[in-house]
C-alpha cells in the first residue's frame, strides 16, 4: 500500500496534467493514458479518497438542491 506522501505526489502530477492539457501521466515507472478530462477528474476524486482514508477521517460531500416556482 502507497504511503500519503507518495499519494499526494501521484494526485500532484495528475492536478499539474490535467491544468496543462496532457492526457498522458507518468509516476512511479507507469505511464496512464486518459482519454478526457473527466477520467484524469476521477482519478484525483479517487486518490482524494484515498488520502483522506489513510489519514483516518471522511470526505464529505454537500448536495445543495434549490427549487423555484415561476420567476
Amino acid at each position: 500500500m502507497p504511503t500519503t506522501a507518495e499519494l499526494r505526489a501521484r494526485r500532484e502530477t495528475l492536478a499539474v496534467q490535467r491544468s496543462s492539457g496532457v492526457a498522458r501521466v507518468s509516476y512511479d515507472g507507469k505511464t496512464v493514458d486518459y482519454r478526457n478530462v473527466v477520467e484524469i477528474d476521477r482519478a484525483i476524486e479517487a486518490l482524494d479518497r484515498e488520502i483522506a482514508t489513510a489519514e483516518g477521517r471522511r470526505i464529505v460531500r454537500q448536495v445543495r438542491a434549490t427549487t423555484t416556482k415561476g420567476l
